[in-house]
């Protein structure tokens, strides 16, 4: 079995997409003709995003994001955690941590996406 992909449940498909294209620098892999489901080229696993009314329709009744009580978070890896964090600020995200370096070596930081999602940029462990 292999991890293929994540779906997280957004109001606006094309605009979450359009946000980490221009947050994040990542392309967008494809959007629906509906514009209820599109993906983003991520590496191996596929970030995708599905909307809320399309998961009502198919009987899933999806949660609200809370932001103050994440229950996950995404995690983009860099080479340069500073200069992702400010184009990702600047693209609109949330600044919740100042890049950091941990004990272990790794640069962390968090921001908020446009629906509020949890969002970690990174080095490699251990870098």
């Amino acid at each position: 079995m292999q991890f293929r992909y994540t779906i997280l449940y957004v109001e606006d498909v094309a605009q979450t997409l359009d946000f980490y294209t221009l947050a994040f620098g990542v392309e967008r892999k494809m959007l629906h003709e509906s514009g209820d489901y599109g993906e983003l080229s991520t590496g191996d696993t596929t970030l995708s995003f599905s909307s809320k009314k399309l998961m009502t329709q198919l009987g899933k009744h999806p949660g609200n994001v809370d932001s103050a009580s994440p229950i996950f978070e995404i995690a983009f890896e860099t080479d340069d955690v500073p200069a992702a964090l400010q184009r990702a600020t600047k693209a609109g995200a949330k600044l919740i941590q100042d890049a950091e370096t941990m004990p272990w070596g790794q640069t962390i930081a968090y921001v908020l996406d446009n629906n509020g999602f949890l969002v970690e940029i990174c080095t490699a462990v251990g870098q």
